[in-house]
């Protein structure tokens, strides 16, 4: 094995590198850093002389990549996280060990994993914090490229290969109305596609789950409103004729009022699996796989509160 290069290399210039690519801005990677500025500046000079490439170029849009920085990102993505868990071990001990997890969902799955999380988990898992972010486009190529480390979604949403899935609980849908309304139980299918809908705009303008499973029998919404949040959509129904198509989960853990009615939606709508989706690098990753084990879990809470 030929390590002459290795050698003469410090590879802290790499963690530089990983996550000023991340960031492609200089402050925000010396904060996460705890570097200053141009010492972060120095780190990237010499990470192009050591490359003996430009690695990232500024244009109008920020910086951007080389090809020899794309491909050593590619290998950085892989490989730091391996070295890391050499360094740390093969366990992870949250009472003992920190660690700080980016999970993506909708404002549904957040009111009702989170909490979970903050009486059951965190308790214990002293070491630990979560920071939930907003389901946003481009989502995916951040947990491919690691700023993100879990990705709550609809089973139905298409996954990019390589990242891998996981059922973590199931839901069915309801319908939100007026407390006024004239409909007094579940609407018809004929009713509901007459109706005028609130939809919760999850990704390309769509509520992906349930419209994909309604445009594959041949149906399509009348949209009255489009929102970005499932409890915006919920609050909206009250004086008003239109009909809000939410988790039946989330509007449970909602205070209950009398200015709207919660009715079951058309069997047609159908239900959805939440999965999470991650990348399989992080497979062997003994913190991600505790992350993983306690999701496991908090799904198992949710189906069992179901049951009851």
């Amino acid at each position: 094995m030929r390590l002459t290069q290795l050698r003469q290399a410090d590879l802290n210039l790499l963690v530089v590198f990983a996550v000023f690519a991340e960031e492609r801005n200089v402050s925000r990677a010396a904060e996460r850093l705890l570097l200053s500025q141009p010492a972060v500046s120095r780190a990237l000079q010499r990470l192009r002389d050591m490359f003996h490439d430009d690695l990232f170029v500024r244009t109008a849009a920020g910086y951007e990549l080389t090809p020899q920085g794309q491909r050593l990102l590619q290998e950085l993505e892989v490989m730091l996280p391996r070295l890391d868990r050499l360094l740390s071990g093969s366990n992870f001990d949250p009472s003992v060990e920190r660690a700080s997890f980016r999970i993506a969902t909708t404002d549904s799955a957040a009111s009702i994993i989170a909490p979970i999380i903050c009486r059951d988990v965190l308790p214990a898992a002293t070491k630990v914090s979560f920071d939930f972010v907003q389901w946003h486009k481009g989502l995916f190529d951040e947990l491919t490229h690691g700023s993100v480390d879990l990705v709550f979604s609809a089973s139905i949403v298409d996954v990019p290969s390589p990242l891998q899935s996981q059922t973590v609980y199931d839901e069915e849908f309801v319908c939100v109305v007026d407390g006024k309304s004239s409909y007094r139980r579940a609407p018809t299918m004929a009713q509901y596609m007459k109706a005028e809908h609130i939809i919760v705009s999850i990704q390309s303008g769509i509520q992906i789950a349930p419209d994909k499973h309604l445009a594959a029998q041949g149906y399509k919404r009348q949209v009255a409103i489009q929102v970005p949040y499932h409890e915006a959509a919920v609050r909206c129904v009250e004086g008003t004729k239109f009909i809000a198509t939410v988790p039946r989960k989330f509007v449970e853990g909602m205070t209950q009022t009398p200015a709207i009615k919660v009715l079951k939606a058309p069997p047609e709508v159908g239900g959805f699996r939440y999965v999470m989706i991650w990348h399989p690098r992080v497979n062997t990753d003994a913190a991600h796989a505790w992350l993983r084990a306690i999701m496991r879990e908090v799904g198992a809470s949710i189906s069992r509160t179901q049951a009851k």
